[in-house]
């Protein structure tokens, strides 16, 4: 309890500066953990989708079944669903316009490109705040202590014979920037490099799905 008066004490006895400095970080490590856990949230759906979806995929069915179930149910769709949706609704189009196989399948692989690029934007966001959160928000902390610092050396000016008991509340206010800093930044690093893997290893997935359903089509199209 006395530390955390004592920790009380230092942030509502820094400068301002300094407070607006602590409160900047206090701001982005609270947004930063809201976006850690949607973010975790977001890709246990992505990747519990795909399993889902892979499975249905694979069983042997009818793949005109499969795309009017998808396409009758709009709401929630996402990954591998939008893509195959989007693949296959290009197919069914241009095939019955006459279009050339070579034509059908070209489009069906820009359809299925343009829906796994908006796949990707969806996946990839809320990583660039994070990486920005953990790569600015120990300097941001530095900037504070750098300040703080400045202040209680400036204000040994006017005194005559100056001790480490005057110079040592100002400096540990400051420090507490610092520390605030490094707060905010390592859980945001470390959920960047982790979710970035997760992002990277879905999209190779879907890319995989992609390749392999180009395929199928391909055969379908020089029936």
């Amino acid at each position: 309890m006395n530390a955390d008066l004592s920790i009380l004490h230092l942030i509502t006895g820094a400068s301002l500066i300094v407070q607006l400095v602590m409160a900047m970080l206090l701001v982005a490590s609270l947004v930063s953990w809201m976006r850690i856990f949607q973010k975790a949230k977001m890709l246990r759906e992505a990747l519990r989708e795909a399993d889902k979806f892979e499975d249905r995929f694979w069983s042997g069915g009818d793949l005109s079944v499969l795309y009017n179930k998808i396409a009758n149910h709009p709401q929630g769709r996402s990954g591998m669903e939008v893509i195959f949706e989007a693949g296959f609704r290009e197919f069914s189009r241009l095939r019955k316009q006459g279009v050339a196989s070579d034509a059908v399948l070209d489009g069906s692989q820009r359809a299925m490109r343009i829906a796994l690029s908006r796949e990707v934007d969806r996946l990839e966001r809320s990583l660039p705040f994070l990486a920005t959160v953990g790569s600015t928000s120990p300097y941001v902390g530095l900037f504070g202590t750098v300040w703080g610092i400045m202040n209680s050396f400036r204000s040994l000016g006017s005194v005559k014979q100056a001790t480490i008991a005057m110079v040592a509340p100002g400096i540990s206010e400051a420090l507490v920037a610092t520390a605030m800093g490094l707060f905010a930044a390592i859980p945001a690093v470390i959920a960047y490099n982790r979710y970035s893997s997760q992002v990277e290893r879905i999209v190779n997935r879907y890319h995989n799905f992609s390749d392999e359903f180009s395929n199928i089509l391909q055969r379908q199209a020089h029936k």
